[in-house]
């Protein structure tokens, strides 16, 4: 999958589309799902051109890497879901039905998520 200039997340990040934001620092953008699964569900985003975590993490600095992931951990802190149980989410490629060519982190919580795949047959 490329990198699509036009994905709504590049449009977010560059202020084309609103957002309702709960941080952004240097190298991240975090905001409310627009379609919520939970009583919690962040987006994360990374500023950069990123399609999937496998390209972030081959072509991401340390400073971008570290970014995302501590913004990660102190958003379910902030949100109250670090004690109960949060879930992160990040679909990459078509088998994983990843919709939008720009690496986003979900974090839900609030509530039993069940489990996350069946058991196999």
């Amino acid at each position: 999958m490329a990198y699509d200039p036009d994905n709504i997340f590049a449009k977010i990040l560059r202020g084309e589309i609103p957002c309702k934001k709960v941080f952004e620092g240097d190298h991240v953008l975090a905001f409310h799902d627009i379609e919520p699964q939970a009583p919690t569900h962040l987006l994360v985003v990374p500023k950069g051109q990123y399609v999937s975590m496998d390209d972030f993490t081959a072509n991401a600095s340390n400073a971008e890497i570290v970014a995302l992931f501590r913004a990660v951990g102190d958003l379910a802190r902030q949100a109250g879901v670090a004690e109960t149980g949060y879930r992160i989410i990040a679909n990459g490629g078509p088998h994983a039905r990843q919709d939008v060519p720009h690496l986003h982190i979900h974090i839900l919580g609030g509530r039993d998520l069940g489990r996350m795949l069946p058991p196999a047959p």
